[in-house]
């Protein structure tokens, strides 16, 4: 039997269908909406519909803009000679935080994965060849430690050996706060292999 009326459903069930809601978060998020002005639901409905109209990629990094360039590559200040390689949007944001990295990305949309069907031309790695033929020094690969991202780390890296391009991957391993105990065996031979002089 169902709780509620037909629109308030639908609504439910087109919001559990964002990643990362359930539907008890969804239900949340209904009651919430329809409890709001008429205003703050219509600016809610019209700031998605622009951003799905408006927002395309970057024309050089592939990051997600509303103009043809994104603000990463149109800063003049930043080092456009290092190219970091990641998987995700969300993954440049977590680099972009640190507030330390000052060179520019390249952003591949998802990792190369035979299994799920996904290969090499199914995400942006054709634009970042493009992008190589220009004047870089070097390609920070830090994809995802996943076996997907780390068979996406080697192909770049297979792709990049004839054109003399220094290529480094990020390093892994213990996460601070981390219990050697409970980290897998590949994660803490990364942590020794990828080891610092102190």
């Amino acid at each position: 039997m169902d709780l509620y009326s037909g629109k308030i459903n639908k609504l439910i069930e087109e919001l559990s269908s964002l990643p990362g809601i359930g539907h008890k978060t969804a239900g949340r998020l209904a009651f919430y909406i329809v409890s709001q002005s008429e205003a703050s639901v219509k600016r809610l409905a019209d700031s998605i519909i622009d951003a799905k109209q408006n927002v395309k990629y970057c024309k050089f990094c592939c990051n997600l803009t509303d103009s043809e360039v994104c603000p990463i590559c149109a800063n003049e200040k930043r080092d456009h000679r290092t190219i970091m390689v990641v998987e995700t949007v969300r993954d440049l944001a977590a680099y972009e935080k640190t507030g330390r990295y000052e060179g520019v990305y390249h952003v591949l949309h998802g990792a190369i994965s035979p299994i799920l069907g996904i290969g090499p031309n199914d995400i942006r790695l054709k634009e970042l060849m493009e992008r190589l033929q220009g004047d870089v020094d070097e390609v920070i690969i830090a994809t995802n430690s996943s076996v997907e991202g780390e068979t996406t780390a080697m192909y770049i890296n297979r792709l990049l050996k004839p054109a003399g391009i220094k290529c480094s991957r990020i390093a892994s391993g213990v996460p601070v706060g981390g219990d050697l105990e409970n980290i897998d065996e590949v994660t803490l031979l990364r942590a020794l292999e990828g080891r610092t002089v102190l």
